[in-house]
């Protein structure tokens, strides 16, 4: 073993002294074999090693001793809230004269200011679209660090991720390599990619035991163990584990499901169960320690129905009353933000969540039950998750310095599935990760990047650069040839590249915006065949759902009214040839009109059956569009731009042209500036005349004092 005091051979002491504080006096066995391969040198590697085998600490040390010696970190991770989590763990750095920034947001800037950091923590696609506009610092980085590389097999993130590496090994040759999975199953294969060493373990800090569960015994390999039963799996072994004083995550196949496990929970799970509580006084008796519990999960409930009064929050509220939650992308982001704060505050016991929350967040549990293995895909209907993802989810199970160990089960009808899945999932070895960047959109998007960035002045350095992908590490690049020529082709009669090429200013302008070239032909298409028509918000709105950078609502046979909807407004719509496709463009862009008509968030909820949480993201990203297709409609003098830049700002804020100006003032929003208008307030300057005791009446003292305040400073 290595003590923690060892690293002062690398690392000054306080860095040593600041670890010893938070309770660690040696390494784990996989951190030891990192530190003994090179970590601390500067040599490239490859971590695979399960959950909660240290390899954040890893990546710590190997930028905090980068940092020490003036140098700059770029910790990439696979989703924003992961990056946030992240951000806020390595702030603790601070007393050490570590600066630590996030980066996210606007996919058209540079972010300069973030140079000043010495780690800087962002996205896959928020790190490539830094490369793509140019930022300086990005040009000098010591170490970067690759959290969850095993997506490299993901086709949604996959081939951004691959194509971010390779660009950045290309723009930074010396700098440190750090890649970490729990689950890589062709390690080698993807360390050879990086010219990085293996370190390669199987060993937890916490034991793990995988089984299956059906009809009220837990079958591990080798052993069964019966439990108290009432012939309902998922109730006794959720009851069973509060009994123990442990928390329980359970994933679920579908938001529906998750929802519907929670509210069964919350139902059935009886207070008696929960025997201790993490955080409580221990002195206490079990009566006082229950009024206590009862306290703190009514401020949670308060806390998620603050956040908004939609369907999808006041279910939630219900079930935190009883220490139950769900967790899925339809919640907004401050709600989930709620149910993981009081997952690890012990105030909620057993969360029921979509398999997004084993993609990194830091929420281990005493158990997990994958209660469904199989998910709807399409064409192919219910699937078999992959071994690897079952991993992911499985290692949850078990929490350090507080279980003796951690136990995941899946849930089987009969002793034959039981069998399956033990022989498929238990016993399974992790799939082999392969490359995903030879789907044409993947392509489309990353060659004019490349070409655009100055990675490839032409057809000979592109060959050269695609030499350097994974794709070409795992097999011939060659078998890419028909593809990227198909790619080309497109990208040149489209005017974004030259024939011998060059990006063109347009194609330079649509790498920046950080759009699939198809949605700026889309765009620009459209735009130009509208010329001499009217344009309306519908039309507008129409237009940018179309792109296949935004992701359209299901149409479900309750929504009769879509169709309605496109015969009422079928001049102000796009040509669309495909009708499915029009009758989810068409739901979406009737989502995004009620929302600029400020129709209030749980009508939309409910009429378009969608979570909150989807409806701020189908906003975000129709923000990030409109504001593409006014770039593209100011570069190519298209006419539409002032109308278009409008909008955008309606969609940021959810609200009518008659309230723009007000929004200008912080701490504005839409339902603030229609208080305001209704009452007679409808510009910056009818504010300014104002009395502040006439303002509070409408929006409160406080907020009437920073407005005034803001309209005195010159706001505006």
């Amino acid at each position: 073993m290595l003590d923690i005091e060892d690293l002062t051979s690398w690392l000054p002491r306080e860095v040593v002294e600041l670890y010893q504080k938070e309770g660690i006096r040696e390494l784990y066995p996989p951190q030891a074999e990192a530190v003994e391969r090179g970590l601390l040198e500067g040599k490239n590697l490859l971590i695979s090693v399960p959950t909660a085998a240290g390899k954040t600490m890893l990546a710590e040390l190997a930028m905090l001793k980068a940092a020490l010696n003036g140098g700059r970190s770029l910790y990439i991770v696979p989703l924003r809230a992961l990056a946030s989590e992240k951000q806020a763990a390595f702030s603790r750095f601070s007393d050490l004269g570590i600066k630590v920034g996030l980066s996210s947001g606007d996919m058209e800037r540079r972010d300069e200011y973030l140079g000043r950091n010495h780690i800087i923590v962002a996205t896959s696609e928020k790190a490539d679209s830094l490369i793509r506009n140019g930022a300086q610092w990005i040009r000098d980085l010591s170490v970067l660090v690759v959290d969850e590389i095993h997506l490299l097999d993901s086709t949604n993130r996959g081939p951004t991720l691959e194509m971010t590496i390779t660009k950045l090994l290309r723009i930074n040759p010396n700098m440190q390599v750090l890649g970490l999975s729990a689950t890589v199953a062709n390690a080698r294969e993807v360390a050879s990619w990086l010219s990085s060493d293996l370190v390669e373990s199987r060993w937890r800090p916490v034991e793990l035991k995988e089984g299956v569960i059906c009809n009220g015994e837990l079958h591990f390999p080798g052993e069964t163990v019966s439990i108290p039963s009432r012939r309902d799996d998922l109730v006794d072994l959720v009851e069973d584990t509060m009994n123990q004083g442990g928390q329980i995550l359970i994933f679920e196949s579908s938001r529906r499901n998750a929802e519907a496990t929670a509210a069964k929970l919350a139902r059935v799970v009886s207070k008696r169960t929960e025997k201790t509580r993490q955080g409580l006084d221990l002195g206490q008796n079990e009566g006082q320690r229950k009024k206590q519990g009862r306290v703190q999960e009514s401020l949670l409930s308060e806390k998620v129905l603050a956040t908004g009064e939609s369907e999808t929050g006041k279910k939630l509220a219900e079930c935190v009353k009883s220490g139950v939650a769900f967790h899925h992308a339809g919640l907004l982001s401050e709600q989930r933000a709620i149910v993981e704060r009081g997952f690890r505050s012990g105030e909620i016991r057993a969360i029921a969540s979509t398999p997004t929350l084993a993609a990194g967040l830091n929420l281990p549990a005493r158990r997990v039950l994958i209660k469904s293995y199989k998910r709807y895909e399409g064409a192919r209907g219910m699937v078999a998750i992959p071994v690897m993802e079952y991993r992911q989810m499985a290692g949850r199970a078990g929490r350090p310095g507080l279980d003796p160990r951690g136990e995941s089960f899946l849930m089987a009808k009969n002793d034959a599935e039981t069998r399956d899945l033990l022989d498929h999932y238990v016993h399974g070895e992790p799939e082999e990760i392969f490359s995903k960047l030879a789907m044409e959109p993947a392509l489309r998007t990353h060659l004019l990047s490349t070409m655009a960035t100055g990675f490839a002045k032409d057809a000979e350095e592109l060959k050269r650069f695609v030499d350097s992908t994974f794709y070409a590490h795992q097999q011939d690049a060659w078998h890419l040839d028909a593809t990227i020529e198909t790619v080309l082709d497109f990208l040149i009669e489209s005017q974004m590249i030259e024939p011998d090429l060059r990006p063109t200013p347009l194609g330079a302008l649509v790498s920046r915006l950080y759009i699939d070239p198809l949605t700026a032909r889309i765009v620009v298409d459209n735009l130009r065949s509208k010329e001499t028509t009217k344009i309306t918000d519908l039309t507008l709105l129409h237009l940018i759902t179309m792109t296949p950078d935004m992701d359209t609502l299901y149409v479900q046979a309750s929504d009769g009214w879509v169709e309605e909807f496109i015969d009422q407004h079928y001049g102000e719509f796009c040509n669309e040839d495909n009708y499915d496709w029009m009758m989810r463009e068409a739901k979406t862009a009737a989502l995004l009109l009620e929302w600029i008509g400020e129709a209030e968030e749980e009508k939309i909820a409910d009429r378009f059956r969608v979570g909150p949480g989807d409806i701020r993201r189908v906003a975000e990203t129709a923000e990030w569009l409109m504001h593409s297709a006014g770039r593209l409609s100011e570069h190519l003098e298209l006419g539409a731009t002032f109308r278009i830049y409008q909008l955008e700002k309606r969609i940021h804020f959810g609200a009518g042209p008659d309230l723009l100006s007000l929004l200008d003032l912080k701490g504005v929003g839409r339902v603030r500036a229609r208080k305001l208008h209704r009452a007679g307030y409808r510009s910056l300057d009818d504010l300014k005349g104002a009395d502040v005791a006439e303002i509070a009446e409408v929006v409160g003292p406080r907020i009437a004092e920073k407005l005034m305040a803001q309209l005195r400073s010159g706001a505006g």
